[in-house]
């Protein structure tokens, strides 16, 4: 069995990295929440997840109780998240915000609509790396599934790997839940997490303009 990283173990909460590829609920085998207590030998209570295809952060509830209250600070968007992504095509426009209603397409797919009555709402920046590759960092203001994924897809330029949405094949679908912060009791808690897994991650994070977003609070948000 797979030994996952554990970026924090906490009193009330553990946060945790889940590799891309991995269910997170059990999909005929089991997923991502049940090998990982089995490694901790804990009961854990998920407050939020992550899509099969995308890496990176997640914090889990030791109780029910704590469960219970970080859903709270996610339904009222008081948990601040950001991913990093990869593109292959040049965008329609290379920052700012993406907002729209989503409704389901086919095979699974979601669909971004020009109605804004209950808009998935999305911020994000864009930096060239070379010919035919782009890097993405990207606040979701809303938790729609499938939300950043359909985001990209809407301004002409799919996340890399992402063949649901019209990407060319890769060795994975490049995005990752890079960094998290929120208050908790009075403290704050701010955690990140570079992606490890895919080569062209390495060709972002090793690019010299990176700096700019190895803090990603400091962006304009």
């Amino acid at each position: 069995m797979t030994k996952f990283e554990i970026i924090a173990d906490e009193c009330d909460f553990i946060v945790a990295i889940k590799p891309a590829g991995i269910s997170f609920h059990s999909e005929g085998g089991a997923g991502f929440v049940v090998q990982l207590e089995a490694q901790l030998k804990i009961k854990l209570f998920a407050v939020h997840r992550l899509d099969k295809v995308t890496s990176g952060l997640l914090i889990f509830a030791k109780s029910s109780t704590v469960a219970s209250q970080l859903s709270e600070l996610f339904a009222n968007r008081e948990i601040d998240k950001v991913y990093l992504a990869l593109i292959a095509n040049k965008p329609n426009k290379k920052q700012g915000w993406i907002k729209g209603d989503m409704s389901k397409a086919r095979r699974g797919a979601h669909k971004l609509l020009k109605s804004v009555d209950n808009p998935a709402i999305t911020r994000f920046y864009t930096m060239s790396i070379e010919a035919g590759l782009r890097g993405v960092i990207l606040k979701p203001y809303t938790g729609k599934t499938h939300q950043l994924r359909v985001a990209m897809k809407s301004i002409s330029a799919p996340i890399f790997g992402d063949e649901l949405y019209g990407s060319e094949k890769a060795d994975r679908v490049y995005l990752h839940a890079y960094a998290l912060r929120f208050q908790w009791h009075g403290q704050i808690y701010n955690y990140q997490a570079i992606p490890c897994e895919g080569e062209k991650f390495m060709k972002l994070i090793n690019h010299e303009v990176f700096s700019k977003w190895n803090s990603p609070w400091s962006l304009e948000w």
